[in-house]
């Protein structure tokens, strides 16, 4: 018989236990892990959890066309994803389809329309001053009123000083007034608020520093002027289609008619000014429950270096007006989202807004200012809801086609394989053991959800396992047929079913490695499981499979070629024993054979 290598292969056979110790360790201490992270189920896509899907599609705006790019929309996808995070939706999945459109998966047990508000509001967040507002609808007269809010309107304050704060909230108690005055008061106020508007500049003929426009530029600000008046006038924000239409075609350095809500819900409409702070000069939001006064919850805002300035500016021009020249609007899609009042100049690049705030307006306003100025437009393309039911429906499908097919493998290796199939089988259910565990803790680790197309391409990951157990097997089948006997069979067949099974799991990790970098979306679910199996299929053969065949020649079932081991030498049509010959020596250099002679 054919003397063993040295080596790795001599060690490998003496030393199997080692091999399964390491992997054994290994499940103990993902699973370990698994139990005690809580996590004890991989987490399930919207396909088979339930959720909503929506698909948004970037619009360029006039002559802006070159801003869909990579950038733009990587920016878009990363403040999306802190909007919906923001609403408490960790699992929320967010990414690009193509070179314009993205995807938002939200899971269910989340308000879908909350969140539908908050990701399909696309247009950019402005700071404008308020020039003139009144309740729209019945309180309103047709000319502006400032301030005519019918109910408490926000403070700005700095939030460094308390002095401050009291001073912006006696400012806020004192012009506020009730919706009942609102027409009472409207001939006076309406005059003053006229006046105000036409010391504003048009858009055009507007310095920096809010100086008077050039005589040249006067006229063009009269007719932009009497415009914004006349849509004032006519803007009734208790009408859904006026209030979509409100402030169409303004640009930030234009003024412009929105609508917005107070604290009582009602309907105001308003005269803002240009922007003087755009809402990417807000570096960071927060909702803040103020325990030490009675403001209860409020919004903390820190600003940018750059936006810290322009705060500053801004505030300090508002603060030296009278109401209600010292209001500015946050305007979100044209529409205001909150109108605070300011006392005096908040330098020090933080500001707080207080107001009859509960925990969730406090929590939706802090997430429009941290998240709220996307790079681009987009346009809400389809809406797909999934109910839980048939998500239930597809998972039960899925697993039922699972097991349907690793049933067919598991009888197509008893019958061919019979007491080998033992050896398979195991190998099966530890590397779906590894790959349940794995899953389970990469969902909490990066947000990794088990959907349909993941959980086919798991299905399609018993074939790959179990074909590198067939080649194993039959290269020692091989060697059996040579004559050699099963412990020199095991061993000299690894070395080539080694190289075999690297190759060939090379090729599919390849493949789902392509795949998932080329597609989007739920596909890329089925690359990322097809490529997780296959690294596992090397781990299970290199760590249990080899090894576990090794221990198992050891055994008289298997090394006596037992007809039902799969390995009787007779039924492989194996050859006689391979033996040992000795060659004739060779004739010594010199020697003559006398027969020759």
């Amino acid at each position: 018989m054919a003397a063993l290598k040295k080596g790795k292969n001599a060690s490998a056979q003496s030393k199997p236990g080692r091999s399964l110790a390491l992997i054994l360790i290994a499940i103990v201490a993902l699973t370990g892990g698994m139990f005690a992270s809580g996590h004890t189920t991989p987490r399930l896509g919207i396909d088979l959890a339930g959720g909503t899907s929506i698909t948004l599609r970037a619009v360029p705006e006039a002559g802006q066309e070159s801003a869909i790019n990579k950038t733009n929309m990587d920016t878009a996808v990363e403040i999306m994803n802190r909007r919906v995070n923001g609403l408490g939706v960790s699992e929320a999945e967010v990414q690009t389809q193509g070179d314009r459109n993205i995807i938002v998966n939200i899971p269910k047990g989340t308000d879908s329309g909350e969140a539908r508000a908050q990701v399909g509001t696309t247009a950019k967040l402005y700071f404008r001053p308020v020039v003139a507002t009144e309740l729209s609808g019945a309180a309103a007269t047709g000319s502006p009123s400032p301030s005519a809010t019918g109910g408490a309107s926000d403070t700005a304050t700095d939030k460094a000083t308390d002095e401050a704060t009291d001073k912006a909230t006696d400012t806020d108690e004192a012009s506020s007034s009730p919706s009942g005055s609102a027409s009472a008061s409207a001939t006076t106020q309406g005059r003053a608020a006229s006046d105000a508007l036409k010391a504003d500049p048009s858009p055009s003929a507007k310095t920096s520093d809010g100086a008077s426009p050039s005589p040249s530029a006067s006229a063009s600000g009269d007719d932009a002027t009497a415009k914004l008046q006349a849509e004032y006038a006519k803007l009734d924000c208790t009408d859904e289609g006026a209030r979509a239409k409100a402030g169409d075609g303004s640009k930030p350095g234009d003024s412009m008619v929105a609508c917005g809500q107070n604290s009582q819900g009602q309907w105001q409409k308003y005269i803002l000014g240009p922007a003087e702070v755009d809402g990417t000069d807000v570096d960071k939001a927060e909702a803040v429950y103020n325990t030490q006064t009675a403001a209860g919850w409020t919004v903390t805002m820190k600003f940018t270096d750059e936006g810290a300035k322009k705060f500053a500016s801004i505030t300090g021009k508002l603060a030296q007006n009278q109401s209600p020249q010292n209001q500015f609007a946050i305007v979100l899609d044209n529409e205001v989202v909150s109108d605070p009042y300011v006392s005096q100049a908040l330098t020090g690049g933080n500001a707080e807004i207080s107001g009859s705030f509960d925990q969730e307006e406090a929590q939706g306003l802090a997430n429009m200012l941290s998240y709220g100025a996307l790079p681009l437009t987009f346009k809400e393309d389809s809406v797909t809801t999934v109910t839980a039911a048939l998500g239930g429906e597809q998972l039960k499908a899925g697993l039922i086609a699972g097991a349907i097919g690793l049933a067919l493998v598991v009888l197509y290796l008893l019958v061919y394989y019979r007491g080998l199939s033992f050896i398979a089988v195991a190998s099966l259910l530890v590397s779906a053991g590894l790959t349940y565990v794995i899953m389970s803790l990469l969902g909490p680790a990066i947000g990794f959800a088990l959907n349909l197309p993941a959980v086919c391409g798991a299905i399609v990951a018993i074939g790959i396992t179990a074909d590198s157990f067939i080649v194993y097997f039959e290269r020692v089948r091989d060697e059996i047929r040579e004559g050699r006997t099963l412990r020199p069979a095991v061993e000299r067949a690894w070395p080539r079913a080694r190289r075999t099974i690297l190759v060939s799991d090379f090729v599919s990790f390849l493949a789902a490695a392509v795949l998932f970098a080329v597609t989007v979306g739920k596909v890329q679910g089925f690359a990322f499981t097809l490529g997780l199996t296959t690294l596992l299929d090397v781990v299970v053969v290199f760590l249990f499979t080899k090894p576990l065949l090794t221990l198992m020649a050891r055994r008289k079932f298997f090394a006596s070629g037992h007809k039902w081991s799969g390995l009787d030498p007779k039924s492989l049509g194996a050859k006689p024993p391979l033996r040992r010959t000795r060659r004739p020596a060779r004739p010594a250099a010199g020697h003559v054979d006398p027969k020759e002679a």
